[in-house]
């Protein structure tokens, strides 16, 4: 599969481990480019960003895409990597990740804002109930594409009410379709297995993200015998928020700590 991979090599002294980031539904390895990934390579990281087949300029079809696609194209590209990879996952990528380390080992891995171990749906029928039109539509089409076209929801599920209109816009033009049958395994079909996982786990949060409640976002901590930590006012899209800074130097110094 020819994978979109957007790099950023490290300045200054360069640090063991190498990061790998996974974005979650309809995004790609653009939402960690326009923040985290040229920060983390100013600490020394090479800091990679993989789009998922059939997101942002990744070859491949997200109709028909399952979880474990998804999973498959995150080995390869952590497989073309200088050493394995410390690996990050936002939202669906959270889940694409926790089901990568069942079968693959890492140094470390953080969860942002993650698909919680039990699934998707209570932000399902979230959706249901605020646009039920929109949820018809994509049930029909088997395309989660709809979820996403208003820009007034997008800032409502994923953004904080402080990022400028000018910049939702901006993100959400740049969202794209993401798989039906994804989603179904994140429903229900193909969920974490906490028990399988022996990596070291971060586990973040927003406490104001509309998508996934803080309650969702401390129980994947439990299951994976840690405690998530929340950060106040944050939405969704944590890499893309004002505050995004801290975000990143709370992952840095998890790292550190860890001598990664």
């Amino acid at each position: 599969m020819d994978l979109e991979l957007i790099s950023r090599e490290p300045t200054g002294n360069r640090k063991p481990a190498p990061l790998l980031f996974v974005h979650g539904a309809w995004h790609g390895a653009w939402c960690w480019d326009e923040h985290f990934l040229p920060y983390f390579a100013q600490q020394g990281y090479a800091a990679h960003a993989v789009s998922l087949r059939g997101h942002g300029k990744s070859a491949g079809h997200v109709f028909g895409a399952r979880v474990r696609d998804y999973v498959a194209d995150v080995a390869q590209a952590a497989a073309g990597l200088s050493a394995p990879p410390v690996v990050i996952g936002h939202s669906m990528g959270g889940l694409v990740t926790q089901k990568y380390l069942e079968s693959f080992t890492a140094p470390a891995a953080v969860l942002l804002a993650s698909v919680p171990t039990a699934g998707v749906w209570r932000v399902t029928l979230k959706f249901a109930g605020r646009k039920p039109l929109a949820f018809a539509q994509a049930n029909l089409t088997l395309s989660l594409r709809p979820l996403v076209s208003d820009p007034a929801l997008v800032h409502e599920a994923m953004f904080s009410p402080g990022v400028p209109a000018a910049d939702v816009d901006r993100y959400a033009r740049q969202l794209g379709d993401e798989s039906y049958f994804a989603f179904l395994d994140m429903l229900a079909l193909d969920l974490p297995r906490p028990s399988r996982v022996k990596t070291p786990l971060l586990v973040l949060g927003g406490a104001g993200d509309w998508l996934f409640a803080p309650g969702e976002i401390e129980a994947t901590g439990r299951a994976y015998g840690t405690r998530a930590e929340l950060f106040p006012g944050m939405a969704h899209d944590m890499m893309l928020e004002p505050d995004w800074r801290a975000v990143a130097d709370r992952i840095l110094a998890w790292l550190r700590e860890r001598g990664l």
